[in-house]
């Protein structure tokens, strides 16, 4: 079973060099102990903070011109560009009519890392 993620839950980007916490405003009024993630909840910079520095060799600001030309890359500061949904959500439960964010839940950022949950913030709230 999967654990239900709430808000401060810790997050990590496979390109990124430190955790975020997930930002979840209380708007559905669904609480477990903090405000409950959703699947929707995927927002750069209100849901989704920056990993520290980003070390993708797809990301722009990573490989600027002079990096190219001498071949290597220098990390950049993270700005995360998340424009889809998590997948997969809870398939039984829903916060506010959108399925709720599990912790095997993944985000695809547009720069090509892969965030996940890397610590909920409780234990006791498992989704069937």
């Amino acid at each position: 079973m999967a654990m239900l993620v709430t808000a401060g839950s810790a997050l990590q980007c496979s390109f990124g060099t430190s955790p975020a916490a997930l930002a979840v405003l209380p708007v559905s009024g669904v609480t477990a102990g903090t405000p409950a993630a959703t699947v929707m909840d995927h927002a750069a910079i209100l849901n989704v903070l920056p990993f520290g520095m980003c070390c993708c060799a797809a990301n722009p600001a990573v490989i600027g011109a002079t990096a190219a030309a001498l071949g290597v890359f220098t990390p950049m500061p993270c700005v995360p560009v998340t424009p889809a949904p998590w997948l997969p959500g809870s398939p039984t439960v829903l916060v506010g009519g959108v399925p709720a964010l599990q912790n095997d839940s993944k985000l695809i950022c547009a720069w090509g890392g892969v965030i996940q949950v890397a610590a909920p913030v409780q234990f006791s709230t498992q989704l069937p």
